[in-house]
């Protein structure tokens, strides 16, 4: 059995970044993911080896287990020892996975390889601690406002174009279940990626966005326009408001996704817009309020 070196698999630094390791990773499954290989047994079989590099360096728990345990094997392989590993002698490190579930991804054709199964199937069905099968994974990139909207995306699924619907309220992370997608008629998790925007900063199903008004509107008062993904609004601003001050609009920020119809709400930070020229008479308006005390 042989070492199997999961960073030079994906192509990166042992001390590459999780977003670094992601980024490796989509690049290489979308190239070598079946649906664009059809018939090609080494594309199979170099995918199924990204997946299972992924699988573990994407996981912080699995990532430091394999550093460790990896290591050592690589050592003791090179320098040619004799005998057999002792794998059991780093115990239960809460990283053993049931490799039942894992070959169920690949439909019992022992996708995950041997050397995967000796670091992390120790205890075989007995073992403590069971990870769920993830199936194939593909990420989906969307907008925030498709976030908040719901959105649809077709895919590529065993050589056919398949309708996914995203639901409204996903944020990045979220996994979205297309059965039967993956290669072998096996199940397709998309995992969403939902792109920053300048416009909103989101905070759980909170959303926080700016308006700006001019320094007379802020100090005798008057309306701001707000952008929301409705639309625009008029937010009304009172004499006397302070710069930064912030405004709570309830019910206006991101859908819950188990249930659209609660949302989250949208925060407004008021930013005033001191004005660098000044007619005669503006300057000289300004002069004589300036002599009034308050």
């Amino acid at each position: 059995m042989d070492y199997k070196d999961y960073y030079k698999i994906l192509g990166v630094d042992r001390k590459a970044s999780d977003d670094e390791i992601r980024k490796a990773y989509r690049k290489l499954a979308k190239q070598h993911h079946p649906d664009y290989n059809p018939n090609n047994k080494q594309a199979e079989d170099r995918f199924k080896e990204i997946n299972e590099a992924y699988e573990v360096l994407s996981d912080p728990k699995k990532r430091s287990h394999y550093d460790r345990v990896g290591s050592d094997f690589s050592n003791w392989q090179r320098r040619g020892n004799p005998g057999d590993f002792n794998w059991g002698q780093y115990g239960n490190s809460g990283t053993r996975v049931n490799m039942d579930d894992l070959n169920d991804m690949f439909g019992g054709s022992g996708g995950f390889s041997d050397f995967f199964q000796s670091i992390f199937g120790m205890g075989g069905a007995g073992a403590s601690s069971r990870s769920q099968p993830q199936g194939y994974q593909q990420e989906l990139d969307i907008t925030i406002e498709e976030a908040y909207k719901g959105t649809t995306r077709l895919i590529q699924s065993n050589g056919k174009q398949k309708q996914v619907r995203i639901p409204a309220g996903v944020r990045t992370g979220s996994k979205v279940r297309v059965a039967g997608a993956g290669p072998n008629g096996l199940d397709l998790y998309l995992i969403v990626q939902v792109s920053d925007d300048s416009r909103f900063e989101r905070r759980g199903n909170d959303l926080h966005t700016s308006a700006t008004v001019d320094v007379f509107t802020a100090i005798l008062g008057g309306e701001a326009d707000v952008e929301t993904f409705d639309g625009r609004i008029k937010l009304n601003i009172p004499a006397g408001t302070q710069p930064e001050q912030v405004f709570r609009l309830a019910g206006r920020g991101m859908p819950h996704v188990k249930n659209p119809k609660e949302k989250g709400d949208l925060f407004v930070k008021l930013k005033v817009q001191i004005p660098k020229y000044l007619s005669a008479k503006q300057l000289e308006l300004l002069n004589e309020v300036s002599k009034i005390k308050f």
